[in-house]
């Protein structure tokens, strides 16, 4: 097998999704400027049953809009000081779960605001409810709320210690577009709410993301947030457009031979950009964020947005497959619940020693998240957090892997995946 099972190397992409970006690779004059945000606008309001949208480069672009747009009190980054919260006693909080990425933490850094960790429910993945309780402060602002691999988080009880202790509520549904609690669009539910476009997300641009509220106030701020950040450069923009059809039409064929290591080179040559620059897991902001979504990157968005329904659908296809082959099995399988299953993730003891062994077979398996905050490199000082503050999500960090559940993953290929995971006793 060349081509490896992926569960995160372009997972979204279909032919026309490629082909798509390969046009438009010599169409500059549509990179920045065009009609396409104002269409994308009209089908998010429709489709979320929102007031307000405002499109970015990025999910952690929205969120850094979202947070400045709040009105809290905040410090500015201190570049000489090894932590921008060094002489903050009263910078406000952002609570926030652990079992993350550092994409959901390095806005609330970026944007001068503490962010503080609460552990998460080891059955959901999602926040941990009496925790949350215990860690509520004077200083606390603003709760954080993130629909881990597209389960809604217990949305009531959290709106109800929200509202009691006057706190600020951002839904994250990075992972979670299309999902829904007690029969309502996650995204809906708070003050304000980002999604995100990025690569191996619901749906993908390569980058992109999106604030949304109902909060006519919020919105005028946002409006003038996005009024005073740029548009990415041309360049950056051809890094994404470049990334689905080098991905899909000369790395992933070749991957087992030569592909992944063209795959590091391009992104070493800058060629093709990264996930999670090397700045992010120090703290550190890439120029790059904030920025607006480009023109080109909202054609891409509205073509897979089209497919939303049909991707969601097949995610829950594939993970029901997983749940019937596994269920006898010694893995640990996910909360039988509504969700929309961005991916499927088990629990094992010896998750990460099976990761490693699925990738030496070519099935590249899911590594979200082999630690409290991921990638696994991350400087977790550089997050501000402390180890063992949150066990439970440690704990989960060490048992955990994802199952890929994208529309390119078929039943054959899962099958290969569930009788490779049965080696496992």
């Amino acid at each position: 097998m060349i081509k490896p099972i992926s569960i995160s190397l372009s997972p979204n992409t279909e032919p026309d999704d490629t082909k798509l970006a390969f046009k438009l690779l010599f169409q500059p004059w549509k990179w920045k400027k065009g009609e396409n945000i104002e269409l994308l606008e009209k089908q998010f309001k429709k489709y979320l049953g929102v007031k307000y949208t405002f499109f970015f480069n990025s999910g952690r672009s929205a969120l850094m809009a979202i947070l400045n747009s709040l009105g809290l009190e905040k410090v500015e980054e201190d570049k000489s000081s090894s932590s921008p919260f060094a002489d903050a006693r009263e910078t406000a909080e952002v609570l926030l779960q652990a079992f993350t990425c550092n994409a959901a933490v390095n806005p609330i850094i970026w944007s001068g605001f503490k962010p503080i960790f609460v552990d998460c429910n080891e059955k959901t993945f999602n926040i941990d409810i009496e925790d949350l309780k215990r860690k509520i402060t004077p200083k606390s602002k603003v709760v954080m709320v993130q629909h881990t691999f597209g389960l809604p988080a217990d949305i009531d009880e959290i709106l109800e210690i929200c509202q009691q202790n006057n706190l600020i509520l951002i839904e994250d549904c990075a992972h979670s577009l299309g999902a829904a609690y007690k029969g309502k669009k996650v995204g809906t539910f708070s003050k304000a709410a980002f999604f995100s476009f990025s690569r191996d997300k619901v749906i993908s641009s390569v980058y992109g993301g999106i604030a949304v509220t109902n909060d006519e106030f919020l919105a005028e701020k946002l409006k003038k947030y996005l009024m005073e950040v740029r548009l990415p450069s041309n360049f950056w923009i051809f890094q994404q457009l470049l990334h689905p059809v080098l991905m899909n039409w000369l790395i992933l064929p070749t991957y087992s031979i030569f592909g992944k290591y063209l795959l590091i080179l391009f992104q070493w040559l800058q060629i093709l950009s990264k996930a999670v620059h090397w700045k992010e897991k120090r703290g550190l902001r890439p120029g790059y964020f904030p920025k607006q979504l480009p023109n080109a990157l909202a054609i891409l968005a509205l073509d897979q947005f089209k497919k939303l329904e049909k991707f969601n659908k097949h995610r829950k296809e594939i993970a029901d497959f997983y749940r019937e082959e596994l269920k006898a099995s010694s893995f640990g399988l996910p909360l039988a619940s509504e969700q929309i299953y961005l991916r499927f993730t088990v629990k094992h003891h010896k998750a990460h020693e099976i990761i490693k062994k699925s990738w030496q077979n070519n099935l590249l398996i899911g590594d979200w998240y082999t630690t409290a905050i991921a990638p696994h490199d991350t400087k977790l000082d550089k997050m501000e957090y402390k180890v063992g503050s949150c066990p439970k999500a440690e704990k989960l960090a060490r048992e955990t892997l994802n199952l890929p559940t994208h529309i390119n993953i078929s039943e054959k290929e899962a099958k290969m995946i569930v009788n490779f995971l049965k080696r496992w006793r």
